[in-house]
């Protein structure tokens, strides 16, 4: 039997979750998902909008908006929450942004924007919240990254390696954090149709509606995964194009840049 790697998580009754990215997609879905579940959801993301309309039927929902390119916004949000009774045992970082885009379509303003979304927010927000985590011995958070982290695919250029990163911070932060009490789970999903991904102009394999994603999720925790990727019938192909040696990986992907 495969060892649980971190605490299971089926009840979800007098838990408290902050999702990072709560106004659409996946983020959105999910926090449904926890209001549906019994459990107590702040959700936060710069459109205060969408979020309200979430939580209008729901007592046990709170709207904090924020900017996660911000130091300052997440200083002003974790000193609203960091009190008994409001303090999240779980945090969610679900903001990202995408463009598909090629090498030879690079714009610094734009890669920066992508990164300081997609990787510098986690960084953000994990300063200001981990002290307090390591500090009380439990409670987690959870890194939504991408299956395009898993290889250099074409077209992802600042996409996929911010998504890779998260995959080496969950790693990090799952080896230094386990022992003082903290756990950590990381989220690769595939394709989810979300605003982010029609912007491709590609047939997208295995594709999910943010709510089926969002049940995908929520089982892993269940079952106390360390990562929770989906859907299995393509996240499966892409963990075996990880494995292979370059000799036989990079054809493959160059394959695929000319399809």
């Amino acid at each position: 039997m495969t060892p649980r790697l971190n605490p299971a998580i089926a009840d979800w009754r007098a838990r408290r979750v902050w999702i990072i990215g709560a106004s659409s997609g996946i983020g959105a879905a999910l926090a449904a998902e926890l209001l549906d579940a019994g459990a107590g959801v702040i959700l936060s993301a710069r459109r205060a909008e969408p979020m309200r309309a979430l939580a209008a039927d729901h007592p046990a929902a709170r709207v904090e908006t924020l900017d996660v390119t911000d130091p300052g916004a997440w200083q002003r949000v974790w000193a609203q929450l960091d009190h008994p009774g409001s303090r999240p045992d779980l945090v969610v970082f679900c903001a990202a942004d995408y463009r598909p885009q090629t090498c030879l379509d690079l714009h610094a303003d734009e890669t920066r924007r992508l990164l300081d979304t997609n990787l510098l927010g986690v960084y953000h927000g994990l300063e200001v919240i981990l002290p307090t985590l390591a500090r009380q011995g439990h409670g987690g958070v959870a890194l939504i990254a991408s299956v395009a982290g898993y290889a250099g695919l074409p077209g992802a250029v600042v996409y996929g390696p911010g998504k890779a990163a998260l995959i080496n911070l969950a790693e990090i932060l799952y080896a230094e954090l386990k022992p003082r009490g903290v756990a950590v789970y990381l989220i690769n999903p595939g394709f989810v149709a979300t605003p982010l991904t029609a912007k491709n102009d590609f047939p997208m394999p295995a594709l999910l509606t943010p709510r089926e994603a969002a049940r995908d999720i929520m089982r892993g925790l269940a079952r106390g995964a360390f990562e929770i990727h989906f859907p299995f019938r393509f996240t499966f192909w892409l963990k075996l194009l990880r494995l292979l040696p370059y000799r036989l990986r990079l054809p493959l992907l160059a394959r695929l840049s000319r399809s």
